[in-house]
């Protein structure tokens, strides 16, 4: 990894058990202290009312800037790392959760592997995605078409900022 150059990626952050922020904020410092690993600028915390068929409580929300020497399916495995050292367990797709840490997207690469698709296959219809990565990346573009334009396209009623500032990851 020492000759790989930086890579700058995003992730998307969220939970709804226990303390999420508490288990956000030590997913973010986890992947902080790997040596190839550095987190940027966090977004702010929003609250998201669950959707599905799932009754479960409201999810707490962020999105992350990383520079990374990793390559895609090694940065998506330290966030799969620190899900498992904070004691994610996986039981009901979209159900309830500690913490979930995606790989939105790497560079300007596109990945089909088994287990990682980059970009992420389902981010564009997500506002609790969308929304977050806009704060820290409002020049983003997502196949040729800015979050804006995205955002205009998705429901977002209900999700609403709880913490403003992107170091309540910090403290």
């Amino acid at each position: 990894m020492s000759g790989r150059s930086e890579v700058r990626a995003f992730l998307s952050l969220g939970g709804n058990l226990g303390d999420p922020r508490q288990s956000m904020a030590a997913a973010l410092r986890i992947i902080d202290a790997d040596p190839a690993t550095r987190v940027g600028a966090v977004s702010s915390l929003y609250r998201t009312p669950p959707w599905g068929d799932v009754v479960q409580p409201d999810f707490l929300n962020c999105a992350a800037e990383v520079q990374t020497r990793r390559s895609a399916r090694d940065l998506l495995e330290l966030c799969l790392g620190a899900e498992r050292q904070l004691k994610r367990v996986r039981t009901i797709p979209g159900g309830p959760r500690l913490i979930d840490v995606d790989v939105l997207s790497y560079g300007d690469e596109t990945v089909r592997e088994e287990g990682l698709e980059i970009p992420h296959p389902r981010m564009l219809s997500r506002a609790f995605v969308l929304l977050p990565l806009r704060e820290i990346a409002p020049d983003l573009l997502l196949e040729g078409r800015s979050l804006d334009a995205w955002i205009a396209t998705v429901d977002s009623d209900g999700i609403s900022v709880v913490t403003e500032g992107g170091e309540w990851w910090q403290a």
